[in-house]
């Protein structure tokens, strides 16, 4: 059942006008929602490569690995891990926490799962509106076919009246 039909809207009773109307608001919708799909999906990639690069730590011994820190997306420095079992994890809102690697790794997991529901929701949001912009395009063309109906059943009123 459409997301329409779930509100109460019954289409077939809309104008051609409402309909179209009501098809841009679900179509602003769809994009949205696929904006933050792809928000999402970004952020469980960043998640994954997250936790790639804590496994590639080894914490059972002292620090001294040299690693690349990033400034920015594109320009890194030259560091060393100074203790592999201090590790600070953003938990959100510009707050971090200092973690074992082991704790660390727990932490990143939980916010995949959290991430991972919310891709989920958000794609099935994405599938109901896609839904709807059809129900309402099939509606629309029915409306339209009405239209034509219409107006050949009158020329053919007008043809016919005057042959008479």
């Amino acid at each position: 059942m459409s997301e329409a039909a779930q509100q109460g809207i019954n289409i077939d009773t809309m104008s051609l006008d409402q309909l179209n109307s009501l098809k841009q608001q679900q179509q602003n919708r769809l994009e949205s929602l696929s904006v933050q799909y792809n928000a999402f999906k970004d952020a469980k990639d960043r998640l994954s490569l997250a936790k790639e690069s804590l496994a590639t730590i080894p914490t059972d011994g002292e620090g001294g690995q040299e690693i690349m820190i990033p400034l920015t997306e594109s320009l890194y420095a030259p560091g060393k891990i100074v203790d592999p079992n201090k590790i600070l994890v953003e938990l959100g809102a510009g707050f971090f926490v200092e973690k074992s690697a082991n704790d660390a790794l727990k932490v990143l997991e939980r916010k995949y799962k959290v991430v991972d529901k919310n891709t989920e929701n958000v794609m099935s949001a994405i599938e109901v509106s896609s839904r709807n912009v059809q129900a309402l395009n099939q509606a629309m063309q029915g409306k339209m076919m009405e239209i034509q109906a219409k107006q050949a059943g009158a020329a053919y009123k007008k043809q016919m009246e005057g042959s008479k």
